[in-house]
């Protein structure tokens, strides 16, 4: 009898475990506030991000903000007033790059946003930002340098590639490294919370298309071991184009082939066949297409499905979606 008390007692406990885990919080939250690569102007690149039991949100990158907010709101991503997220809610922004559909969202909104907020991104991103928007030309300087008079609604930090950094407002910390995109340097940002990880990527080419860079290379050797801890929560990274557009027109973009096969580049550096097993993936910066038929995003998530031997788990998600990384 003392045997089976015993017994019924562990898996009493046990259960007690599992139903605690499951009630727990998700690692990370993901709204989307814009997913494509044009040509809406309301649906460009932005997403927010926080960590479980934060309050506020870091932006990666902010081609749509104030429109992704709303729609966001409208779809119950969102619980506060469109204020109260710009105002309060948003605590800092990543910029993977300069070009428009990153940034055009921060810019617009700039004048209704508060308190000398940082802008984290690399040397050459933060540059493009105050030489070619906050110039008091294509836009007002609201930013702490530049073209005087210097505002500083907006602190751009300037963040070394490799170094570890606090997330003004988070609980996070992060790290960057360059990516290779046609003649611009993007970059991928690493969050941090606790253990666990999130990746996120700007625009990127494949390795082999990238001049001799091997960017992507030394970014799957900085993720391997997280992969192979199971602390890597998620990796967000690009597929602008379908399988049919010829590598000539991509311009620093992936396709599903492409992606598939740095993925498989991944796999390979963390140890090799299912590796990547359940991790989820992610897919962002589908270019919508004009031609009457063509359906980009159906094309790229059916030949993503197609070509899965790595057993991840693709996400394409649309605007306005709140996503869990348990």
């Amino acid at each position: 009898m003392t045997s089976l008390r015993r017994a019924l007692a562990a898996l009493c406990l046990a259960a007690a475990a599992v139903a605690a885990h499951a009630a727990q919080p998700p690692r990370f939250e993901l709204v989307t506030l814009g997913v494509e690569g044009g040509v809406s102007s309301d649906n460009l690149s932005g997403y927010l991000i926080k960590a479980r039991g934060d309050e506020h949100y870091l932006a990666l990158d902010a081609g749509t903000l104030v429109a992704g907010i709303e729609k966001a709101r409208a779809s119950g991503a969102l619980k506060n007033s469109t204020g109260d997220i710009l105002h309060q809610g948003i605590s800092a922004y990543f910029i993977s790059h300069g070009h428009l559909d990153h940034v055009a969202g921060l810019v617009i909104a700039s004048p209704e946003d508060h308190g000398n907020k940082p802008v984290y991104g690399l040397a050459s991103t933060l540059d493009v930002l105050s030489r070619d928007y906050f110039n008091w030309e294509a836009w007002p300087n609201l930013a702490d340098r530049g073209k005087a008079p210097a505002l500083g609604w907006y602190h751009l930090a300037v963040e070394a590639p490799g170094t570890w950094f606090p997330v003004q407002g988070t609980s996070m910390s992060a790290k960057l490294w360059p990516l290779s995109h046609d003649a611009v340097v993007s970059s991928m940002v690493l969050l941090r919370a606790g253990g666990d990880y999130y990746a996120y990527f700007g625009d990127t080419g494949p390795d082999a298309l990238a001049h001799g860079k091997r960017d992507l290379a030394d970014v799957w050797q900085a993720l391997a071991p997280l992969v192979r801890s199971h602390a890597l929560k998620g990796i967000q990274i690009e597929a602008s184009f379908p399988n049919d557009v010829p590598d000539a027109k991509l311009f620093g973009h992936l396709t599903p082939a492409w992606l598939l096969r740095e993925l498989q580049a991944l796999e390979d550096a963390s140890g090799g066949k299912d590796a990547l097993r359940g991790l989820t993936v992610v897919v962002d910066h589908i270019k919508p297409s004009l031609d009457e038929g063509r359906d980009p995003r159906a094309l790229i998530t059916t030949q993503l499905a197609a070509g899965n031997t790595l057993g991840v788990h693709f996400v394409v998600p649309a605007q306005g979606e709140r996503l869990v990384f348990p």
